[in-house]
């Protein structure tokens, strides 16, 4: 039989013990799928954050890009698990919106990551790449690689109406030097009598290969593509691999996840812009874990950086090498 005083001990660090779990911070993080080696690297940002905070990380996902529903479910199952805040990388931009309100009526604050909503104040704030940046650097890029040459652009982007695809693809066509390519607001995707090809990849590499096959039967003199991502340049490239012409074809993209960087070493991609997935996942958990304690939210944009990687240089274009781009770089190294 224990002392009166030990037992009394037990009890009170018992106690102890039972507050510090009900006080503990629970932030939800919702990604696009659980599959692009962009948002596992941005569910193991947050989590390594949220263990270095002593907070619980509750973790969802859409089961394919463009799954809405399965968003609205995870946000739900995470407000009911005690979420006060969700970190959200929305798949729908405007679909998602009459769930986010509701999560914020119930006192919970919802920071986007990498992908704002549609109107962008929708949440309580934005932590992403600066993606009309994105493309602009690999705009300037793929101008100075044509050498003068006339461009013939194809286009491989994510689906119609998406923020992100439409920032990155205005972007490029603003870098490239198209005098009406549409501003960094515009969700519309801008077009360009070079751009002989227009084509939607969803960020996949099977129907990045599928496009640019389509694209290549629409104009086989196609001789600069632009991608969304860089599994979609991946795809991309095995399709003008497979028609002889990959060496004739400049390719460029955005990510900088560690398989397409080295795919720019490889002479596969020629230019991508790098985004940095780890570093959305930390501010958004650092942020979320700030608010349950003092209740301060957030507000505003802020962007995340970019930088552009490439294997060979071109005059009047700031780059970096691959070897800084693979230092940076996000996936399996």
């Amino acid at each position: 039989m224990q002392p009166k005083h030990l037992t009394l001990v037990a009890a009170l660090l018992a106690g102890t013990g039972v507050a510090l779990a009900a006080d503990q911070p629970v932030v939800g993080l919702i990604t696009k799928t659980e599959t692009n080696p962009f948002f596992v690297k941005m569910k193991e940002g947050a989590a390594a954050a949220a263990q270095a905070q002593g907070a619980k990380l509750l973790s969802g996902a859409g089961k394919t890009d463009g799954d809405n529903a399965g968003q609205v479910t995870a946000m739900e199952n995470m407000i009911a698990g005690g979420a006060k805040t969700i970190l959200i990388t929305p798949s729908d931009s405007k679909a998602i919106i009459p769930a986010i309100k509701k999560a914020q009526e119930k006192g919970v604050m919802v920071i986007a990551l990498d992908s704002p909503t549609d109107p962008a104040d929708a949440t309580d704030a934005l932590f992403a790449t600066d993606n009309y940046k994105a493309g602009i650097l690999i705009g300037q890029y793929a101008k100075a690689a044509l050498g003068g040459k006339p461009a013939k652009i194809a286009t491989l982007d994510l689906f119609p109406g998406h923020p992100v695809g439409a920032q990155r693809h205005n972007g490029f066509l603003k870098g490239f030097g198209v005098a009406n390519a549409p501003d960094n607001k515009s969700n519309e995707l801008g077009r360009s009598p070079d751009v002989v090809c227009m084509a939607d990849s969803f960020g996949d590499r099977a129907k990045g290969q599928t496009a640019m096959e389509n694209c290549l039967q629409k104009n086989p003199d196609i001789n600069l593509v632009y991608t969304i991502n860089e599994p979609a340049a991946a795809g991309a490239y095995t399709a003008l691999k497979a028609a002889g012409k990959e060496k004739n074809v400049v390719i460029v993209s955005v990510d900088g996840g560690c398989e397409g960087v080295k795919n720019v070493g490889a002479g596969v991609i020629a230019a991508t812009s790098q985004q940095y997935p780890l570093k959305m996942a930390a501010m958004g958990v650092e942020a979320g874990v700030n608010y349950a304690k003092t209740g301060k939210k957030v507000s505003g944009y802020t962007d995340t950086g970019v930088t552009l990687i490439a294997a060979k240089p071109m005059p009047g274009v700031e780059s970096k090498d691959v070897k800084t781009g693979t230092d940076l770089c996000w996936g399996k190294k």
